[in-house]
């Protein structure tokens, strides 16, 4: 499959977190909205808007402060683990990993005993269990999509737009309360996202209420997880899950689905069809590949699709022997109806052209 170099520019003083990390060495997830171009850090709690600035090109970097729309439980600074971005209805959308995290060992570290005990240690962060809508309107002066608090519905004067988020505790959401009771689900909630256990990777919504939810993990037997939910605004404006027709766990159907053992990383739709960027769940170097799923948004009910009704378009080449552990495919959007934009999580060297910028890859999609 033929591909080419998309040049990504950001802007110096907006791209380093606190650990001074770069925002192209963590990029999670990716969508296009008219000539803007929108990514995550999964180290951070911004969203980065870029503009086309070429026919290869974007640059123009705006960052957004999500503390500035939500109510982050963890505080401002705690990272929220984006894995999923969205657009539907004149709101963009965005989904938290949802994840327990495992301490990292430091092998460099003489006190070995120490190293190994942090390995048993797991931690979650408040910031990750998110799912939310932000306004996200076109100015048309500039040409660039905005994000607001609230705003008038650009077409419906009775309307109102308002950012809003999926109803928790502080520690937890809805969703985590339905899935650690879940019979596929619940042992996994209660183990680290790279360690096979839940992890959200990958949102996809339509102008119908329907919003899929990809899983990373855990892979059951071979089969990776979407899930499908109808989220609604109750009247004190907070964001609930509401039952979902033809669902065996009422709100929310279940789609198993025959990707060779691979975990799901970024879920797209086209039309009813659903393109889906899948990988390894495991912190490993794995085949990374481009999936279609024919008619995914009209399933009656929670659905078992087996491979060979799987279109399998394209693989993506990934790091390996000098460059291990690089170029993991971990955000995907739609350029255009003819093409999908590939970014990676730890680029390798050769994809930071500049000191401030990096190569994402585009491929054309089959008719």
């Amino acid at each position: 499959m033929r591909r080419q170099s998309q040049t990504l520019h950001f802007d110096p003083k907006l791209s380093l977190n606190a650990d001074k990390k770069h925002v192209r060495d963590g990029l999670s997830t990716t969508l296009r909205t008219g000539e803007n171009l929108w990514m995550s850090c999964d180290e951070r709690t911004t969203v980065e808007r870029l503009r086309r600035t070429g026919a290869a090109e974007f640059g123009e970097h705006c960052s957004f402060k999500l503390a500035d729309f939500l109510d982050l439980p963890g505080g401002a600074e705690i990272e929220i683990d984006i894995e999923g971005m969205a657009e539907a209805g004149h709101y963009l959308w965005l989904v938290g990993s949802h994840s327990l995290k495992r301490k990292q060992p430091d092998e460099k570290d003489q006190d070995v005993a120490k190293q190994i005990k942090k390995l048993a240690k797991t931690e979650d962060d408040a910031n990750r269990y998110l799912l939310a809508r932000i306004p996200m309107l076109l100015n048309p002066e500039t040409g660039d999509y905005e994000l607001h608090k609230t705003a008038p519905h650009p077409t419906e004067s009775d309307k109102t737009l308002s950012a809003a988020q999926l109803h928790g505790n502080g520690d937890t959401n809805e969703l985590m309360d339905l899935l650690a009771h879940d019979p596929h689900l619940k042992d996994f909630a209660k183990i680290p996202g790279k360690d096979n256990g839940l992890d959200i990777e990958g949102l996809a919504v339509n102008s119908h209420g329907q919003v899929f939810v990809g899983l990373r993990g855990p892979v059951l037997r071979g089969w990776a997880l979407v899930l499908e939910l109808r989220p609604r605004e109750d009247k004190h404006g907070r964001m609930r899950l509401g039952k979902v027709k033809g669902a065996t766990e009422t709100y929310y159907k279940k789609h198993f689905l025959d990707l060779g053992g691979m975990g799901l990383r970024e879920l797209r739709l086209r039309g009813h069809d659903m393109l889906l960027l899948a990988g390894p769940t495991m912190d490993l170097d794995g085949s990374i590949a481009v999936y279609c799923w024919p008619n995914a948004t009209q399933q009656a009910t929670d659905s078992l699709i087996a491979g060979k009704k799987m279109q399998r378009i394209f693989d993506v080449p990934h790091g390996h022997g000098p460059t291990a552990g690089k170029d993991r495919a971990e955000g995907m959007a739609l350029l255009d109806d003819q093409h999908v934009l590939i970014v990676f999580d730890s680029p390798a060297e050769k994809r930071k052209t500049g000191d401030n910028q990096v190569m994402a890859d585009s491929y054309r999609l089959p008719a």
